[in-house]
């Protein structure tokens, strides 16, 4: 069990793309970090450049919830 905001990797932005006819190569760098609510099931904006920033907002997002405590089921399982 997982609480209701966790941390998450920002979705990466494409930085550059090249397509040749036999290879693809594409580049990414991450955002950053956003949360995420179990609850509502959705990535909160804006988004955070550090995991520290985004960790300290993820705390007060907690301390201002009706059930801090309650717990929710992870999103995937690994068998």
């Amino acid at each position: 069990m997982q609480t209701r905001f966790v941390i998450v990797p920002a979705v990466p932005i494409e930085k550059d793309c090249f397509k040749p006819i036999a290879r693809s190569y594409a580049a990414a760098v991450t955002a950053g970090f956003d949360i995420y609510d179990n609850l509502e099931k959705l990535r909160l904006k804006p988004s955070y450049s550090t995991r520290s920033l985004a960790e300290a907002a993820r705390s007060e997002l907690t301390e201002r919830c009706r059930t801090p405590d309650e717990l929710f089921p992870f999103l995937r399982l690994d068998y």
